[in-house]
């Protein structure tokens, strides 16, 4: 799943943290000034190696190359690719980090070689809210991975599952369409917010039975997942330089991580125990089991052939809840965004959906099939703005040699999506939004063309693809058929603030606010 990278805060954090703690003692200071120069001094003469490494950008004493990535690490490490190349070797703390930009590069790591890179690096805020690594997308390769990924993709991720739900996302979508209906008197829309609620919605009954967000509870529910992902992406220190691990301690990190994750395991505990408590009473609908359901029929029949405890149940349930609600709604909110930006693709979209659908007023999965160019609007928001542009970690197992040169084993890799989708090698013009490029290309994103990989590819792609595209395309052509979309204020497409947020996915920093006109 790929939404846990925790590249997105270490510049800042890391220098804030350092800096106060030796600023503070003068002594110690001068000390460390006269070891620093010392080491480097010492480093630089044993410089010569007999490895032929990747290129790599100069490195500051203990905290190597954090101080290069910058807010918007993505961003950071694309320009310095163009710089030293589609394959950099970095240092972060004293974790070596390979950084891939290219499409060739990426092919080599995550399908020439995918079984060595198939393992995930060590997390403490993985291990604190992620059970110990239980779950399916943080969890080291082997028999445990294999069998719960088998499990996800036969009983809760596939086609077939997927399609079960099919009542569930259309009946949200046109929900979501009566209330924008009902707001349009009012001066705009915060379609930001209404997305979020719509997918929070969707997934809270596929995977938990019902809705979760409503109330004060609500509103609780709302804040504990909010500062749940926050937790994923902060930066603990002591993962890069160990000596300093302390530090998530006197900042009250960990104890902040350990809250969080004990209020997140009481709310699964309820939901689990809700569960068998209608079980008990013959309550279950069998004909729509939610995700709950089939992990507890799963592990009180042991179909699987391996058992699975409650940990794990917890963990999964988490793993599907996080990404489904995080993956669609970043989509959904980048693609409106940018048919705001460029009228003229908006127009051809709209008359595409109008045209096929008629004076039909709710569109069902029915009728997408025949919609190409909205299918590569889709594709092309997704180019221009990858949920996770840095794919999640992976970790080398024995030493290999990727174009070339020479990776030590357990040295960190990053997948720069973002870099790659905006290749010149791969793309023409690929700083311009052109979802026409789509409509006689085969390039899809499920991990089969590098140049284009959203959601990554090989072992550890994601796995959810289909759960999170289905409701991406069904409420998309609702929003386009029903409404016609403007800026507030007169302000003009090229004008929208397209500010990128920091974190573990990349949302618009700001809200999109917009003026909703209904067509019928």
């Amino acid at each position: 799943m790929s939404i846990f990278l925790l590249a997105a805060t270490f510049s800042l954090q890391l220098i804030e943290q350092t800096a106060t703690f030796f600023l503070l003692n003068p002594f110690v200071l001068t000390i460390l000034a006269f070891i620093l120069i010392f080491l480097f001094k010492w480093s630089s003469t044993f410089s010569t190696t007999k490895t032929n490494t990747p290129p790599s950008p100069p490195k500051l004493p203990i905290v190597g190359n954090f101080h290069q990535l910058g807010a918007q690490p993505h961003r950071s490490l694309g320009s310095l690719a163009q710089r030293h190349g589609p394959l950099m070797l970095l240092h972060f703390g004293s974790v070596p980090t390979l950084v891939a930009s290219s499409a060739d590069a990426a092919r080599e790591i995550m399908k020439t070689h995918d079984l060595i890179f198939a393992n995930r690096p060590k997390s403490s805020m993985f291990e604190k809210l992620l059970y110990n690594y239980k779950d399916v997308s943080t969890a080291p390769y082997g028999e445990y991975w294999r069998q719960m990924k088998s499990m996800s993709v036969l009983h809760l991720l596939s086609n077939k599952r997927v399609e079960s739900f099919r009542a569930v996302r259309e009946e949200e979508t046109f929900l979501l369409i009566e209330k924008i209906k009902k707001s349009c008197s009012s001066a705009y829309v915060n379609l930001s917010q209404v997305l979020e609620n719509l997918t929070n919605d969707v997934v809270c009954r596929v995977a938990l039975g019902r809705k979760y967000g409503v109330g004060e509870g609500g509103r609780k529910f709302k804040e504990l997942l909010g500062e749940f992902v926050e937790l994923l992406g902060a930066l603990s220190v002591g993962d890069y330089i160990p000596w300093l691990a302390w530090v998530s301690r006197v900042n009250g990190l960990d104890a902040r991580a350990e809250k969080v994750a004990k209020q997140y395991d009481d709310f699964l505990e309820g939901v689990i125990e809700e569960h068998i408590d209608c079980q008990k009473r013959g309550l279950e609908n069998e004909h729509q089991k939610d995700f709950v359901d089939v992990l507890l029929q799963i592990q009180k029949e042991s179909v699987i052939g391996f058992p699975i405890d409650r940990v794990s149940v917890k963990a999964l349930i988490l793993d599907v809840f996080a990404a489904g609600t995080d993956t669609a709604y970043t989509v959904l909110e980048w693609t409106m965004t940018e048919l705001l930006r460029h009228p003229k693709a908006m127009k051809k979209v709209q008359d595409e959906v109008r045209g096929i659908s008629g004076k039909k007023k709710d569109i069902t999965e029915d009728d997408l099939d025949n919609m190409h160019y909205l299918k590569a609007v889709i594709k092309e928001a997704l180019r221009f703005h990858p949920p996770l542009p840095l794919l999640m970690p992976r970790e080398s197992t024995q030493n290999i040699k990727i174009q070339g040169y020479d990776i030590a084993a357990r040295t960190r890799v990053i997948i720069n999506a973002w870099a790659i989708g905006r290749d010149p090698a791969s793309w023409d013009e690929p700083e311009e939004f052109m979802p026409e490029r789509f409509l006689t290309s085969s390039i899809d994103f499920r991990g089969h063309d590098f140049q284009f990989i959203p959601f990554g590819a090989g072992r550890r792609g994601c796995p959810g693809i289909s759960f999170a595209m289905t409701t991406v395309e069904l409420v998309l052509v609702n929003l386009l058929h029903n409404f016609d979309w403007t800026l507030p204020g007169g302000v003009r497409g090229e004008d929208l603030d397209t500010t990128e947020s920091t974190g573990i996915t990349i949302r618009k920093k700001f809200p999109l606010t917009v003026v909703a006109t209904p067509y019928y």
